[in-house]
C-alpha cells in the first residue's frame, strides 16, 4: 500500500465518533453554524461545558441518574426503550443540546417546540394504576437536574479546563434558561439549588428491577462490540466513579474509590484526551 492512501487515524476516530453521535454529521453541522443570532457566546459556560469531551461521560451518568426515577424510566421503556432506540436517543439528545447550545435562536426555537410537542404525546399508565405524562413538570425537573448536575460533574472531574465555582453557577443560569421554555418551573440558577432539588428527590427514587436492567444495558451489555465496546466500557466505568454514593448503593453498584482514583479515572481522562485530539482536526 502507497504511504499516500494509509488510512488517517484521527480523522477516522472523529468520522466514527460523529457519525455515532450525530448520525448526518455534516447536515447537523450546517444546521448548526448557519449565520444569525444566538443566545450564547463561545465564552460562556453552557458553550465550554456542552463542547468538551467529558460530555459523553456525562452523557452515560445522566442516563444512570434520571433511570433512577421510577416514572421517568417507564416513559422511557413505554414510548422509546434503551434497546430498540438506543442510538436514536443519543443522537436526538445530542442535536437538541447543539442546537440549544450553539445554533441560531429560530433553530433553538424550533427545537425545543418538537420536544415540547413530543411530550405532549407521551402519556401512560404506571404498573401500580397512576397515570404518567412526559410534560408533567415535576417530572422535567428530576430529567434537568440529573442531566445538568452530570454534565457539570463530568466537566469539573474530566473536562480539558475547570470551571469556577461562579461560572458553574452561571452554567446552571443558562442551562435553566433553555429547560424552562420546556416547561421546568424554577429551574436551579446555583449550585447549592441544584443540590437542594436533587435531595428533594430521593425518596421519590429507587434502583427497584427495571433501574437495574436499565443499568445492565448502560454498562454491562450495551449494543456495541469489538474496540467501539471496550472504549465504551472505560467511558462508561468512568461515569459510574463519579456517581453520589447512594444512587451507586441503588444501583447496586460497587465502590472502589482506590482503583476508581488511581486506575480509572486516569485511564477516562486519557481517552478524552485521544477524543478531544480526534475532534480538534
Amino acid at each position: 500500500m502507497a504511504i499516500g492512501t494509509l488510512p488517517n487515524p484521527r480523522a477516522t476516530i472523529a468520522r466514527a465518533v460523529r457519525d455515532r453521535i450525530a448520525g448526518d454529521f455534516e447536515r447537523q453541522h450546517a444546521e448548526i453554524w448557519r449565520e444569525g443570532e444566538r443566545w450564547f457566546r463561545e465564552q460562556d459556560a453552557i458553550w465550554r461545558v456542552h463542547a468538551d469531551a467529558s460530555m459523553f461521560i456525562g452523557g452515560i451518568r445522566a442516563l444512570l441518574m434520571q433511570a433512577l426515577h421510577p416514572v421517568a424510566l417507564q416513559a422511557v421503556v413505554d414510548h422509546a426503550g434503551f434497546h430498540r432506540d438506543f442510538w436514536g436517543r443519543f443522537q436526538r439528545t445530542s442535536r437538541f443540546l447543539a442546537l440549544t447550545t450553539y445554533g441560531t435562536v429560530p433553530d433553538a426555537e424550533r427545537a425545543i417546540a418538537a420536544v415540547r410537542a413530543i411530550h405532549r404525546r407521551v402519556t401512560g399508565i404506571m404498573p401500580d394504576g397512576r397515570p404518567y405524562a412526559a410534560d408533567d413538570p415535576h417530572l422535567l425537573m428530576w430529567v434537568h437536574v440529573a442531566e445538568v448536575d452530570s454534565f457539570l460533574k463530568a466537566f469539573q472531574v474530566f473536562g480539558a479546563e475547570k470551571l469556577s465555582a461562579a461560572h458553574a453557577d452561571e452554567y446552571l443560569r443558562q442551562t435553566g434558561s433553555v429547560a424552562a421554555r420546556l416547561g421546568v418551573v424554577d429551574p436551579p440558577n446555583t449550585v447549592a439549588e441544584l443540590m437542594s432539588i436533587m435531595d428533594s428527590y430521593r425518596p421519590e427514587l429507587s434502583g427497584s428491577g427495571p433501574a437495574r436492567e436499565a443499568s445492565d444495558l448502560l454498562l454491562v451489555h450495551p449494543p456495541f462490540s469489538g474496540l467501539t465496546r471496550a472504549g465504551y466500557y472505560l467511558l462508561s466505568a468512568s461515569a459510574v466513579s463519579i456517581l453520589p454514593p447512594w444512587a451507586r448503593s441503588e444501583l447496586r453498584l460497587p465502590a472502589l474509590p482506590i482503583t476508581e482514583r488511581a486506575l480509572i479515572r486516569p485511564l477516562g481522562r486519557s481517552a478524552l484526551h485521544t477524543l478531544r485530539w480526534a475532534l480538534s482536526e
